[in-house]
């Protein structure tokens, strides 16, 4: 998608983003944790990845995804009502029928707006934040809420040190609104590679095949590293210049880089491609590791909170993964970098420990303390 001209070259409305917010679950997994789980440590896991910890969640992924809302909701001075179309980007969904997005609208009270699912696992934001964009553009919606939400923990096998150190869950979310042509998204791109698919996958996890039970020899996710890292370093990397070039912009223009936040190692690389010092890239793996489509909506939030974003920057979005997928975004961000107002949305509290809280995948996999 290109800028925002239409076939016969009148200025089309734009979208921005008005509202921000995110939701991460208080019970933290450590890499000395997993350590007694699985053969690593702590330097293995840090050198690698850059993880030192991940978040463990107590609850559904539409209550975190519902939490990040309300924030977001707040930040852009909305009410739930006020919308007209919620998408939730996530691979791990409460569940198939129906959407996730329709427990989300039903928690926030955004009862009779649009609502639906996405999945282009980690690259779920942005795709989510290209479908809202065009939404307003075409004057089909005019208040868009995009959520990119994560309970990958769900999925992890503890005796797999190659994904299980890797993923964690969480919320972020934004509010799409009209804007001039001036502001918002400038230009995306998506693509996607489906024939190494199988690179990152959960072997048995919908209608493929026979029914079966649940077999700890293929369920969880099962990662060729190495050659998703190689992928990962170009396609992120190639379709983060497009869409700056496509915004008719330059790598010098490029105020700060939010990308999807997987691996310190390909975010570097990323960073390279668009000629950027690690100061005007936003890395925080250290803290919550991958989580998948959360990653970025979590990151946009964080950035703000610690004013690393200020008005009319040039923000450029990137993040790859399953499927293969890949997906890139270019936004001059308005005029406003404070909330319109404030939520006291939180998850309800638990009293469980993240090590209690992964007990059932480590009995299900037939693991134990080491």
């Amino acid at each position: 998608m290109d800028n925002a001209v239409d076939p016969d070259g009148a200025e089309m409305q734009n979208a921005k983003i008005t509202g921000w917010g995110k939701c991460l679950p208080p019970a933290s997994l450590s890499n000395d944790d997993l350590a007694q789980i699985v053969d690593t440590s702590d330097e293995w896991i840090t050198t690698r990845t850059g993880i030192k910890e991940r978040r463990i969640c107590h609850v559904d992924v539409s209550d975190m995804a519902a939490v990040a809302a309300q924030h977001a909701l707040a930040a852009a001075g909305l009410e739930a009502t006020d919308l007209d179309l919620v998408i939730v980007g996530t691979c791990t969904g409460d569940s198939t029928i129906p959407s996730t997005a329709s427990k989300v609208q039903e928690i926030i009270g955004a009862t009779g707006c649009a609502a639906m699912d996405l999945n282009a696992a980690c690259s779920g934001f942005i795709y989510g934040l290209v479908v809202g964009t065009n939404m307003i553009r075409a004057g089909t919606n005019s208040r868009v809420l995009v959520i990119g939400a994560e309970k990958l923990s769900y999925h992890l096998n503890f005796a797999d040190r190659s994904t299980c150190v890797l993923f964690g869950d969480g919320a972020g979310a934004v509010v799409l609104e009209p804007a001039d042509s001036e502001t918002g998204v400038l230009a995306t791109e998506l693509g996607l590679d489906g024939t190494a698919r199988s690179l990152l996958e959960i072997p048995v996890s919908g209608t493929q095949g026979e029914r079966r039970p649940p077999d700890p020899e293929t369920a969880g996710i099962t990662m060729n590293g190495p050659e998703v890292f190689r992928r990962a370093v170009t396609t992120m990397g190639d379709a983060a210049v497009r869409v700056v070039e496509k915004s008719g912009l330059t790598l010098d223009d490029v105020d700060l880089l939010i990308p999807h936040q997987a691996n310190t190692r390909i975010i570097d690389a990323t960073a390279r491609r668009l000629r950027l010092d690690r100061d005007k890239v936003f890395i925080n793996i250290g803290s919550y590791g991958n989580t998948s489509a959360a990653t970025i909506p979590v990151a946009l939030a964080e950035a703000i909170e610690q004013d690393r974003i200020t008005p009319g920057d040039v923000i450029v979005f990137a993040a790859f993964g399953a499927g293969l997928s890949w997906a890139a975004a270019t936004v001059r961000w308005g005029d406003r970098v404070t909330p319109v107002a404030t939520s006291d949305a939180a998850l309800p509290p638990t009293d469980r420990t993240a090590m209690e809280l992964i007990q059932p995948n480590i009995d299900f996999f037939g693991l134990g303390a080491r």
